[in-house]
């Protein structure tokens, strides 16, 4: 009787790849220096009627404050802090109301109060100082990712996958030349998987800025929901924020103006569009072709900015702006491509990547990992079974089925207090879940056992099975040679 997993040891059985070690900064020393904090209002980079103006709301927003208080909530220094609550005093706008410890408290004066409130019915933002748009694309250009990505490096960013050495060599040529990346394939073959990983070729932080202010305009660009920051004080300007190199995944809530400013009446904001939020980073696409919009509407609004490298947005002002468009487009369907638009369509999706079904023994591998992670017992005779029977409902053998039966097999075993073993009677019953119209079995002959000892029998995915004994000659099913974890 074959053995599955029999040479397996605890450390391939690990939940997740480790993060990877990081640079500081993709952005030169030099420039780092010249992006320490302000300590003048005149070297925030945006007009000082803006700067005053952004400072009275805060003030009025919290009634009375200090000056460092209001430093950190405006990302400035307690010097420029300082600077403008000293020129708004002068002005009769606000008052210092007396020490509080080593700070002053202040709050408007009845005359700033009234001029703040009308300015406040057309904007009530009170958050960061913006950067100044100029400033902003010096920093992404700056920030282009020089990657040197050969084999290895591509195995270790996705050893977490049981994934095909052909589909990898294709993925490395494809992330480190121009244009998108096309992953097709039938469902539940680990496109997405696949897509959502490819920011780990990228080893350093980037600079996100809070706010970007266009002639006045202020738009959102750093968003917590999406970009990952980094831990630790980097001594870098407030108004910027140090995070990983953004990875902004979209599906079949992607629309038209989601690619354009959409701003806030109250706010008086305008939240950047996703093209913006994934400058230095990766922009995926999932479920390409069953958005509203048409496929060829999507990717024509991008046409232009992918080849040139910057987007026009149009900012509340009207004033068309250029903005850089400085990232990876990762596009995947499991759609038939030719049903999304004709060659020259997808002559634009320039490197395609096939994700087919998976083998026998990676899916033995997925497998033994997802028996593993729902404390499942599966014998050599249950997998060739359930193989079996996922090629006879689907035709092919796909990742999605065995993490699929794990999950639902521990949920029926919890339901119904029967032992945490993956047999036959447990693998129809979840087929009846798992497939429509499932055929119950495949045909009698399809599987066949052939006569063995009983301490032949082996579990896998759990500790007892990582021995160090040599696996038997020609296994049956096929185990594989690398470690993974599912893939959905």
């Amino acid at each position: 009787m074959a053995k599955i997993a029999s040479t397996l040891s605890p450390y391939l059985f690990k939940r997740r790849l480790e993060p990877a070690d990081r640079t500081i900064m993709a952005l030169r020393p030099e420039t780092l220096a010249k992006l320490s904090p302000p300590t003048d209002v005149t070297q925030l980079g945006v007009s000082v009627v803006l700067a005053e103006e952004l400072y009275a709301r805060r003030v009025l927003t919290d009634r009375s404050s200090t000056i460092a208080e209001v430093a950190r909530a405006l990302c400035i220094s307690p010097n420029v802090s300082q600077q403008i609550a000293t020129t708004l005093r002068e002005k009769a706008l606000l008052e210092f109301q007396g020490m509080d410890g080593r700070d002053y408290r202040i709050t408007l004066t009845e005359q700033g109060r009234s001029v703040t409130s009308e300015l406040m019915k057309v904007g009530r933002h009170v958050a960061a100082m913006p950067v100044p748009l100029d400033v902003y694309r010096t920093i992404v250009e700056e920030q282009r990712p020089d990657l040197d990505v050969d084999r290895a490096m591509v195995k270790q960013a996705f050893s977490d996958l049981v994934i095909e050495d052909s589909v990898l060599d294709q993925i490395g040529p494809a992330f480190v030349s121009g244009g998108p990346i096309f992953f097709y394939g039938p469902p539940g073959t680990g496109k997405t998987s696949l897509a959502e990983r490819m920011g780990r070729f990228h080893q350093d932080y980037v600079l996100i800025p809070r706010f970007v202010s266009v002639d006045g305009d202020l738009i959102a660009v750093y968003d917590p929901a999406v970009h990952t920051q980094a831990k630790g004080d980097h001594g870098i300007d407030p108004r910027w924020v140090v995070c990983e190199r953004p990875l902004v995944v979209v599906g079949g809530e992607l629309t038209l103006p989601m690619m354009d400013l959409q701003y806030n009446e109250h706010s008086g904001l305008s939240s950047a569009p996703i093209q913006m939020l994934a400058n230095n980073g990766i922009l995926v696409i999932d479920d390409f072709g069953r958005q509203a919009p048409k496929p060829d509407e999507i990717l024509n609004r991008w046409i232009l900015p992918l080849s040139r490298g910057y987007d026009f947005l149009r900012p509340k002002s009207g004033i068309k702006v250029t903005v850089p468009f400085e990232l990876k487009l990762v596009v995947s369907t499991n759609l038939e491509p030719r049903s999304l638009g004709d060659d020259a369509f997808l002559r634009r999706l320039r490197n395609k990547v096939f994700v087919g079904p998976c083998s026998e023994t990676a899916f033995n591998w997925i497998l033994v990992r997802a028996a593993e992670e729902h404390d499942l017992q599966v014998d050599a005779e249950s997998a060739s079974f359930l193989s079996e029977l996922t090629k006879h409902n689907l035709g092919e053998l796909r990742p999605y089925v065995a993490i699929d039966f794990c999950e639902l097999a521990g949920s029926i075993c919890d339901y119904d207090g029967l032992p945490r073993v993956l047999d036959r009677p447990l693998i129809r019953r979840v087929g009846a879940l798992c497939f429509v119209n499932s055929e119950q079995g495949p045909p009698a002959n399809a599987v066949s056992r052939s006569s063995s000892a009983p301490d032949d029998r082996r579990r896998v995915g759990t500790a007892a099975d990582h021995s160090d004994s040599p696996a038997p000659a020609n296994p049956q099913p096929e185990m594989p040679t690398q470690p993974g974890t599912a893939i959905r």
